[in-house]
């Protein structure tokens, strides 16, 4: 929801050029979201999906505090800081889906270092 808020305020700003950002960040979320809903990471065993939004995670934290930095301070206009602001929030929120993420990818990568072949040979 953030990141679709933000894409809106940078459409209605004079720094349109960092929509981009948020748009592909609400796309990649809403992915994710449906994969998740529809039990697509239950199906498709080969893919990463921890890791893909652990990825996503990083990625957007990153890059919504880099775009935030600049459109609080190059842009004077209302929307521009609204969108700073928002991005500021939305890294917070981001930072924290990441810790989230995080534990959740280290026992995803528990589960399967138990059964590499290694792992059965101790046993």
């Amino acid at each position: 929801v953030l990141s679709f808020i933000i894409f809106i305020c940078y459409i209605a700003s004079l720094a349109a050029s960092f929509m981009m950002a948020p748009l592909l960040e609400f796309l990649l979320a809403l992915f994710l979201f449906f994969a998740y809903a529809s039990k697509l990471n239950e199906k498709f065993k080969g893919a990463h999906w921890p890791l893909a939004d652990f990825l996503r995670c990083v990625t957007a934290a990153i890059i919504y505090f880099a775009i935030s930095i600049a459109a609080v301070s190059k842009y004077s206009d209302g929307a521009s800081k609204a969108a700073g602001v928002f991005g500021f929030a939305a890294t917070i929120v981001f930072a924290v889906d990441f810790y989230i993420t995080f534990n959740d990818l280290v026992t995803f990568l528990k589960q399967g270092s138990s059964d590499s072949p290694e792992g059965r040979k101790t046993e």
